[in-house]
């Protein structure tokens, strides 16, 4: 009988310790979000310019702007949203606003154990007014986590 109690209490304590080192909670420090990344170019020059104030917000949403009246931003982190196909979105620009309409599709990525998963998106196409903004090219098409460049704004 105590043999059979030490080894029922071996075999408890045992697994017991073999159940907490396989369920170590690592934490994620990863980027969990893909943002479109803008870029801001003169179009005079060519050459890099952040603007003296950026603006940004969804049409129809001014009230919770993602950037306002932010001065020298050199590249936009612009949210896509997974569960559509497209968003517009208002950029103002040194006080001068243009629309930018960005259509794509969007698909669930696994970054890792701990982060979990994600969407990443692949950009269709890209179309902006021309108030302040003369060109924009799409420099890659995916977005993902990983620092890039996906569109360059001319102004």
């Amino acid at each position: 009988m105590k043999y059979s109690l030490l080894k029922i209490l071996l075999v408890f304590f045992t697994g017991e310790f073999l159940f907490m080192i396989s369920c170590t909670q690592e934490a994620c420090f990863d980027e969990t979000n893909a943002y479109l990344k803008a870029s801001f170019y003169l179009y005079s020059t060519q050459k890099p310019l952040a603007p003296d104030s950026l603006t940004l917000y969804g049409t129809g949403r001014d009230t919770s702007k993602i950037y306002n009246k932010t001065p020298s931003t050199k590249q936009a982190l612009i949210p896509l949203n997974s569960s559509a196909g497209s968003c517009c979105f208002i950029v103002r620009i040194n006080g001068v606003s243009d629309t930018l309409s960005i259509w794509y599709t969007s698909y669930p990525h696994l970054l890792s154990q701990e982060c979990g998963y994600t969407y990443f998106h692949t950009l269709d196409s890209v179309a902006v007014t021309k108030n302040i903004v003369d060109t924009l090219t799409v420099q890659l098409y995916a977005v993902t986590t990983l620092n890039g460049e996906n569109i360059r704004i001319y102004y």
